[in-house]
């Protein structure tokens, strides 16, 4: 099932400020860098390690990220995990009676994603992703 830490999510006001100091100030190198339409955010994955950080500032109003940052402010939103596949743990995981914000698997930054809700997981908001090369997440609500 879980395979690494692929990326924590940081929910951010101002992308561009985030990234002066991600990129420029702590030498981050930026992996994907994307509009995601879907979810109304604009994102980036920056690389640390054999990880990333994922940073998510909305674009539209009334999203999940939206609210979180209206309710909570900017700071960690979630914790994501590397899958081998996304599909088979999520059928698992409902198989199981886990709480889950999705049902079904969508395409995300980090590749085909779903999210628990964070009350089956102890109140952590978790991701669970499968990394997808570029080409199929551009066709699928992915804007560079």
């Amino acid at each position: 099932m879980i395979q690494k830490v692929h990326h924590v999510g940081v929910v951010v006001r101002d992308m561009d400020e985030a990234m002066r100091f991600y990129r420029d100030t702590l030498g981050l190198h930026v992996h994907k860098e994307a509009t995601i339409q879907e979810q109304g955010v604009r994102a980036a994955l920056l690389t640390l390690g054999n990880s990333e950080i994922e940073l998510l500032q909305p674009v539209v109003e009334d999203t999940g990220v939206a609210r979180y940052l209206e309710k909570k402010g900017e700071g960690l939103h979630h914790i994501c995990f590397q899958v081998d596949d996304v599909e088979r743990d999520l059928d698992q995981l409902k198989r199981r009676g886990t709480e889950m914000i999705d049902l079904e698997t969508r395409i995300g930054l980090a590749g085909r994603i779903c999210f628990l809700h964070p009350s089956a997981m102890d109140g952590a908001l978790v991701e669970l992703c499968q990394p997808i090369d570029d080409a199929v997440a551009a066709g699928d609500g992915v804007a560079p």
